[in-house]
């Protein structure tokens, strides 16, 4: 992708009111997309049609969550911390910046890939 183009798609997510929205309520804290389709006010189909989109820009992380009763979801997490577009020289560019993940976050990575 070029840069305009990186721009134009990231803009127009930021711009999307579920996209938006999915970003801010997991840069708390982690969410499945029932949660999210309930506070976004959105069906689930909705919500994977925008969580795919974060993902594709790695505004997003997913990870495999275990419950109690032996079943497994998936919860979403913002990537994002800062995104800056600059004008030069006749083009845009653009620069984002992710969150660090932490060395528990690592882990459970790790310790998934293994399996």
């Amino acid at each position: 992708m070029t840069e305009d183009s990186d721009v134009r798609a990231i803009a127009a997510l930021l711009e999307d009111e579920y996209a938006h929205a999915i970003l801010i309520h997991t840069s708390d804290r982690a969410m499945s997309a029932h949660e999210l389709s309930d506070v976004c006010d959105a069906s689930v189909s909705t919500v994977y049609r925008r969580i795919e989109r974060l993902q594709e820009h790695e505004l997003l992380t997913e990870r495999l969550e275990l419950d109690r009763d032996g079943h497994h979801y998936n919860t979403y997490t913002a990537r994002l911390d800062r995104i800056e577009i600059r004008l030069e020289e006749g083009a845009f560019e653009i620069e984002v910046t992710y969150r660090e993940e932490n060395a528990a976050d690592r882990f459970t990575d790790l310790f998934e890939g293994l399996r």
